[in-house]
C-alpha cells in the first residue's frame, strides 16, 4: 500500500509544480514511509509514497516507467494476480527488469488498455500518464479498498489518495452542506462527494479518461443481483462447497508478500474462518488481537485465544486500559482529513499499531457482513418480511418500550434500544427504513442542528442515489447489495485502511475478492439467513474449522465505551472546548440549543444513540479547527 498524487494540465502554456507535489507526498508520508518519487513533465506531474512490500528493493520504487519512457504509473495497492498477468505478457515478448506488481500492472494497462481493468484481482487506485497521447487514466478498486478523491478547475485536475494532500494542491475548501447533513446522519460521508464542495471520490467500480478536452467517467464492474425471482445453478450442499474452494482461494491470493504477513483475529466468525484458512497454508501464521482490561463488555480476546490455540497460530494479544484507548482517541482525531466518526476506528489504530510492530501485512475478515448478510439490521429486515410474530410485538410494545432506558453500553438496554429501532423502521417504506437503520438519527433531528437551510434538496437527490437498489417489493439482497455500494465502501473501507495506513500497514480483505462477492450475489436470501443467525452459509462452510462457541455467537461489534468517556475523561474535551456556546456561535454552523439537547440526552438515563451523534459532532469540530478555522 502507498500513496499516491497528481496533477493533470488542460492548458498548453502551464507548467505543473513539482514543489507542490512534494508538499502533498509529505502528507502521505505515514502511507509510504519506505520511499518517495516524483515524475514531471510540462503537463503533468506524478507523485508516490511508497511502502514497500512486493519486490521491496529500488526496482519496485515507483513512480514507474516503461522502458521507452512512454507511460509513466503511480499505483497504490497489491495486484494479486500479478504473476499469473506476468506470464501472459511474458508470452507476447515483454521483458520484465523487477518482480514488482507495479510493473505487470504498468505493461498490462499499454497493452490492455481501460478494458485491462477488468482482468484485475486486487485492491487499487492507480494514476497511467501517456506521454505520447498527453492522456491520464485514474482508476479504483471494484469496492472501494483503496482511496481516491479528486477535483477539477479550469485548468487543470488534481488527485490524491487522501485528502489532506489534496489541500496542498489549492482546492477550494467550501463545506458542501448536503454532505454534512448526511454525515449527521451517518457519521461518514458517502461518495462520489465529499465534505468539500467540487471535490470528489471516485466511486468503486470506476475509471478515469483525463485528455486535454476533459475527463470522462465510465463504469467498469457492478454487482449483479438478480433477486428472489431468479433461478439458481445450485442447491444448499453444493453452494457451500464452492463458497470454502472460493474463499480458500482468495485468502491464499492475499498472502502473497515478500515481508511478514499475518492475520486480525478479533474473535468473531468472519476473522477466525480467514484465519483458520491462512494457518493452514502457512503454518504458525501470525495474528494479533485486543481486549479491554476496564471494559469486560467490549473485550473479546477468550475467543480469539480459542481459534488460535485451534489453528496453532503465533499469537499476540494486546491488553489495552482506559487510558491506552483515551491516547488512540487523539491520534485519530488528529489524523482524520475528512469528517468520519466511526468510533470503531480507534480499536483498529490501536490494533494497527501495535500489529505493525511484527508484520507489514496483515488479512481481515472485512466485507463478511455485507456479502453474507452479518448485521442486526439484516436480521431486523429479514424478520419484517418472513415473521408474523416481532413485528406484531413491536406493535404492540412499542408504546411502552420506547419509554424504558436504551443504552449501548448495557447489554439489555441495547436490546431495548434495537427493539425500538425495529420498531420504528417498520412504519417506513423499505427505502426509508434502510436509511434509518444505516444511520443513528432522522433528518428533523439534523435539520434542527444546522442553521443552513439550503442542503434538504441536495440531499434528497443523492439518497435517490444511494438507494436507487431498494424497491418495496424487494428482498434483502437488495440490502446487501447497497450496503456494498454505501456502507462498505464509505465507512468500514475508510476505517480499514486509514487506520492502518496511518500506521503504515497493509490490510487485505480476502472477503471481497469479486469472484466470490459475485457468487454469493448469485445465492438466495434464505441461504445467507434463517432468522436466528446471518451468515448461515458461512457458519456451515466452515463449522469444522471454528470453535463450537463461536458458531452459536451473536454478532458482536467492534466497538470502544464512548458513553464512560463523554461523562468522565473526555467530559472536559466535549463542554469546555469543542462544543461551548461561544465557540458554535462564533462557528456559525450550528444550532447551540440543539447540540445542548443531545447532551443533555446523554447524560440521561436515556442515552439511546446520543453519544454516537456527540462523538460525531466531536470528530467535525477537531476536523473544523484544523482544517477551517
Amino acid at each position: 500500500m502507498c500513496g499516491i498524487v497528481g496533477v493533470y494540465s488542460y492548458e498548453s502554456r502551464s507548467q505543473c509544480n513539482s514543489k507542490q507535489i512534494r508538499d502533498a507526498l509529505g502528507k502521505l508520508c505515514l502511507r509510504g514511509p519506505d520511499s518517495n518519487g516524483v515524475f514531471a513533465t510540462g503537463k503533468v506531474c506524478l507523485g508516490h509514497s511508497r511502502l514497500a512490500i512486493i519486490d521491496p528493493g529500488p526496482t519496485g520504487s515507483q513512480p514507474f516507467s516503461d522502458i521507452t519512457g512512454r507511460y509513466t504509473i503511480v499505483f497504490n495497492g497489491t495486484i494479486f494476480n500479478f504473476r499469473s498477468l506476468r506470464a501472459r505478457l511474458e508470452q507476447s515478448g515483454t521483458t520484465f527488469l523487477s518482480e514488482s506488481d507495479t510493473e505487470v500492472l504498468l505493461y498490462w494497462l499499454i497493452e490492455k488498455g481501460s478494458e485491462g481493468i477488468q482482468q484485475l484481482e486486487g485492491c487499487f487506485a492507480f494514476a497511467l500518464y501517456d506521454r505520447d497521447l498527453n492522456t491520464l487514466l485514474l482508476a479504483r478498486d471494484r469496492f472501494g479498498e483503496k482511496p481516491l478523491y479528486y477535483h477539477e478547475k479550469p485548468q487543470e485536475l488534481v488527485f490524491a489518495s487522501e485528502l489532506k494532500a489534496l489541500m496542498e494542491l489549492d482546492i477550494p475548501k467550501q463545506i458542501d452542506m448536503a454532505s454534512l447533513s448526511a454525515y449527521l446522519h451517518l457519521n461518514y460521508i458517502p461518495g462520489p462527494w465529499s465534505i468539500f464542495e467540487n471535490v470528489f471520490k471516485l466511486q468503486p467500480g470506476h475509471f478515469v479518461k483525463v485528455t486535454p478536452t476533459g475527463k470522462t467517467i465510465e463504469k467498469y464492474y457492478q454487482i449483479n443481483h438478480q433477486g428472489e425471482g431468479h433461478t439458481y445453478s445450485f442447491d444448499y450442499q453444493t453452494a457451500t462447497r464452492l463458497l470454502r474452494e472460493k474463499l480458500t482461494g482468495a485468502v491464499e491470493k492475499r498472502l502473497i508478500a515478500d515481508v511478514p504477513i499475518g492475520t486480525f483475529l478479533s474473535g468473531g466468525i468472519d476473522s477466525s474462518i480467514v484465519t483458520a484458512i491462512a494457518s493452514n497454508a502457512k503454518k504458525g501464521i501470525e495474528t494479533f488481537s485486543i481486549g479491554f482490561k476496564d471494559e469486560p463488555m467490549y473485550d473479546e480476546t477468550r475467543y480469539a485465544q480459542m481459534v488460535a490455540e485451534m489453528h496453532k497460530t503465533n499469537h499476540s494479544e494486546f491488553l489495552l486500559t482506559t487510558n491506552d484507548l483515551l491516547e488512540g482517541v487523539f491520534h485519530v482525531l488528529d489524523y482524520t482529513d475528512e469528517p468520519f466518526a466511526d468510533s470503531s476506528a480507534i480499536a483498529v489504530y490501536i490494533l494497527s499499531r501495535e500489529t505493525r510492530a511484527r508484520v507489514k501485512v496483515v488479512l481481515s475478515g472485512d466485507g463478511a457482513d455485507e456479502v453474507f448478510g452479518g448485521y442486526y439490521k439484516h436480521q431486523a429486515e429479514w424478520m419484517l418480511r418472513h415473521s408474523k410474530a416481532l413485528p406484531f410485538l413491536a406493535k404492540t410494545l412499542h408504546p411502552l418500550t420506547q419509554t424504558w432506558p436504551q443504552s449501548r453500553n448495557n447489554p439489555w438496554q441495547n436490546k431495548i434500544r434495537q427493539f425500538n429501532r425495529f420498531a420504528e423502521g417498520m412504519k417506513l417504506p423499505a427505502r426509508e427504513r434502510y436509511w434509518r437503520w444505516a444511520g443513528f438519527t432522522s433528518q428533523g433531528a439534523v435539520s434542527n442542528l444546522l442553521l443552513n437551510t439550503s442542503w434538504p434538496g441536495a440531499l434528497k437527490t443523492r439518497k435517490e442515489h444511494w438507494l436507487r437498489g431498494i424497491s418495496d417489493s424487494g428482498n434483502l439482497g437488495e440490502n446487501l447489495k447497497s450496503d456494498m455500494e454505501l456502507v462498505l465502501p464509505y465507512d468500514m473501507l475508510v476505517k480499514t485502511d486509514m487506520m492502518p495506513m496511518a500506521n503504515s500497514l497493509e490490510v487485505r480483505a480476502p472477503f471481497l475478492d469479486h469472484d466470490l462477492v459475485n457468487f454469493a450475489f448469485d445465492l438466495p436470501d434464505h441461504f445467507k439467513m434463517d432468522g436466528k443467525y446471518g451468515k448461515k452459509i458461512l457458519r456451515d462452510a466452515f463449522r469444522k474449522e471454528l470453535p463450537e462457541t463461536l458458531l452459536h455467537r451473536p454478532k458482536k461489534g467492534f466497538e470502544v465505551p464512548l458513553l464512560r468517556w463523554f461523562r468522565n475523561e473526555l467530559h472536559n474535551e466535549i463542554s469546555d472546548k469543542l462544543l461551548n456556546q461561544d465557540f458554535i456561535q462564533h462557528q456559525g454552523i450550528f444550532e447551540y440549543h440543539s447540540i445542548k439537547q443531545i447532551f443533555n440526552e446523554m447524560n440521561s438515563k436515556n442515552p439511546g444513540d446520543a453519544p454516537a451523534r456527540i462523538w460525531g459532532l466531536l470528530v467535525f469540530q477537531h476536523w473544523w479547527k484544523k482544517y477551517m478555522a
